[in-house]
């Protein structure tokens, strides 16, 4: 007790002399409180380090672009450094055939002298970075452009800067809290449980047991009933975490349902891991489905069966559903679309610090890192967009400039239902679930008027297409729980929310322009 006690008279009064410096004007404290928590136990340290930083913390903010010098200079206010300046500098030092720069940034005016500002650089042909601890001008040297096209975009658009806002505590704090949400641990799903009900609002309200329904007869699971799943560990659980996030979806993944001729039930999934490792289409029996959910699956779904409505019941055209179905078979998951389902706007769908620059920079990195997979994820999809061909992530960037407009507004260009990419159509879990409605007639007139490729998860359970009388869900459905959900959650610890759900009718180019800002994911009308 008197160690605690100790400790907790040295924080009151690190943040006493704080106090007391602020009220100096022009006096430059010696240290700040945050610059030495990790000099205290860690028992003192960590609780006070994570209630200051938490995993988003660990995204870089967009400062502005350092130009030629005698162009623009660019000025900004750091985490640390208070006073900043950059320039940029082109010459031939190294006597190569593109030549090469030199990246000033003048740093000054810090808050306290134990402080640094860590920074992120970056063209489309490059990112790299550096940190700050002294007031005074730094220089990074580039000693060679990759080539003329990157000499020619840092003559016209310079060099993207990026701070870490949190500085290298915050950053490394912020990677603890990350790194958790893709552990297949307990402690990994409680990261991923904490930071949804942080960034989300999450209640995760427990459920009184058995968390299993007991499906021994499915003979209320009809064709096009929509089954919502929920991943809160694992690899699976920390996508899903930071795709719930940015997208303001209660779920992260979804299947269908199909009863066959005979009658047998069957799920339609995409996103079903193959022998091979691939995420591809896939048509399984329930009972092989619904095992695997049950003891292989170890990322702890929580699944809801959503009905499909009787009137919507009766319109769906099994026939066409089940073509549609098997046309897809064994087809690669929608990795080239994933992210367009989420990004409508210039800048409404991006939480702080997230912008497209920062995308921009992360497609970059990726596109060094793993250039196939970065094809997969976006440049195709890019290349749509743009109406060109076979251009490589740099040459997109290049070419967005030299057509006067945005990444931003590129990004935010609407996916097309009937774009066909190198390993043919690009359909994510819901977007095959959709466009299968849309085959099985439920779309009705509109079908030709919307783009499924543009619905996120949240999207399509906000669709009026389910069941909205409670007495007419199966007997089964949330038997065992004190509270009725309007839909069937039949696995889950957890009680399901899905806000929105079964709200809104079809329109033409619906979710085509709709912002997406957390915690309140506000939806103008007709977006």
């Amino acid at each position: 007790m008197a160690v605690i006690l100790k400790n907790h008279s040295f924080i009151t009064f690190l943040f006493l002399f704080q106090f007391l410096s602020w009220q100096i004007h022009g006096f430059k404290t010696p240290f700040h409180p945050k610059d030495v928590l990790p000099l205290l136990p860690r028992q003192v340290s960590w609780p006070i380090l994570n209630s200051l930083y938490s995993a988003v913390d660990i995204m870089p903010a967009f400062v502005g672009v350092a130009s030629i010098e005698g162009n623009n200079t660019l000025e900004w206010k750091g985490a640390c450094f208070f006073k900043n300046i950059a320039w940029l500098e082109l010459h031939n030092k190294s006597n190569s055939q593109f030549g090469g720069g030199t990246l000033h940034i003048k740093v000054s005016n810090a808050h306290s002298w134990t402080c640094m500002d860590l920074y992120v650089f970056a063209t489309p042909y490059r990112v790299t970075w550096d940190y700050y601890v002294l007031s005074r001008e730094h220089t990074l040297e580039i000693k060679e452009w990759e080539s003329q096209a990157e000499l020619e975009y840092v003559k016209h658009k310079g060099i993207s800067i990026f701070l870490m806002q949190a500085g290298m505590l915050g950053t490394l704090s912020a990677l603890w809290d990350v790194l958790p949400l893709f552990s297949n641990t307990g402690w990994g799903e409680n990261s991923n449980i904490g930071f949804l009900k942080k960034h989300m609002g999450s209640s995760f309200e427990k459920r009184p047991q058995p968390w299993v329904t007991n499906l021994t007869n499915t003979d209320d699971i009809h064709s096009g009933d929509f089954l919502a799943i929920s991943k809160i560990r694992g690899r699976w659980g920390g996508f899903e975490t930071l795709e719930k996030w940015v997208s303001g979806a209660y779920a992260g993944h979804s299947a269908v349902c199909l009863r066959d001729s005979e009658g047998k039930l069957w799920v339609g999934e995409s996103g079903n891991e193959n022998d091979k490792g691939e995420d591809v289409i896939a048509l399984l029996p329930w009972e092989e489905w619904w095992e695997f959910e049950l003891t292989k699956d170890d990322s702890n779904p929580h699944i809801a069966l959503l009905p499909l409505h009787p009137d919507l019941r009766a319109k769906f055209n099994e026939t066409a559903a089940w073509e549609y179905a098997k046309s897809m078979t064994d087809m690669p998951y929608g990795f080239h679309n994933l992210i367009f389902s989420w990004i409508d706007t210039v800048d409404g769908n991006y939480p702080s610090p997230l912008d497209a620059n920062l995308v921009a920079s992360v497609m970059t990195v990726w596109n060094q890192l793993q250039p196939a997979y970065a094809a997969n994820m976006w440049n195709e999809a890019l290349n749509k967009r743009l109406g060109t061909k076979n251009l490589s992530l740099p040459d997109v960037l290049v070419e967005v400039e030299k057509r006067g407009f945005s990444f931003a507004k590129l990004l935010a260009i609407p996916e097309q239902d009937d774009w066909v990419y190198s390993d043919g159509k690009s359909t994510s879990c819901v977007a095959f679930i959709l466009e299968m409605y849309k085959e099985a007639g439920l779309f009705g007139e509109l079908a030709s008027s919307i783009q499924v490729t543009e619905f996120t998860i949240k999207d399509a359970y906000s669709l009026k297409f389910f069941e909205n009388n409670s007495s007419r869900l199966p007997k089964w459905c949330n038997a065992d729980d004190n509270v009725k959900l309007p839909f069937c959650q039949i696995r889950g610890k957890y009680r399901m929310e899905l806000p929105g759900y079964n709200s809104m009718d079809l329109y033409p180019h619906m979710n085509e322009r709709c912002p997406s800002m957390p915690p309140k994911y506000y939806r103008p009308q007709s977006c």
